[in-house]
């Protein structure tokens, strides 16, 4: 399967487990300064793989710069946000181990 084939949203492209017989669903982030998800939580883990730029990650109340080669976590449950806090794109896999994935917007 191409990424480009995966549904897009404008700045990442969501592959939903259950659609594919995987036990795991993600999201492949391309986006541009100031762009990011707000707050909110999923009664699972989700583990964020920055591949290109920057973010500055809101998890619980602890702020994370994070850069290209980290990884973040972010635990069940607790309300987390991301915004590209660089000058380019970001790329990130943002890893959720559920074929469908459950949000909770606060």
């Amino acid at each position: 399967m191409r990424t480009e084939r995966l549904p897009d949203s404008g700045n990442s492209y969501r592959f939903d487990g259950e659609d594919h017989a995987a036990p795991v669903s993600f999201f492949l982030t391309h986006s541009e300064p100031g762009e990011g998800p707000g707050p909110h939580s999923h009664p699972y883990t989700e583990t964020f793989i920055i591949e290109e730029g920057q973010a500055t990650f809101t998890v619980g109340d602890d702020t994370i710069d994070a850069k290209a080669g980290d990884i973040v976590v972010a635990p069940a449950n607790v309300p987390h946000a991301f915004v590209n806090s660089g000058s380019g794109l970001l790329r990130s896999v943002n890893i959720h181990p559920v074929p469908v994935m459950e949000t909770v917007w606060l």
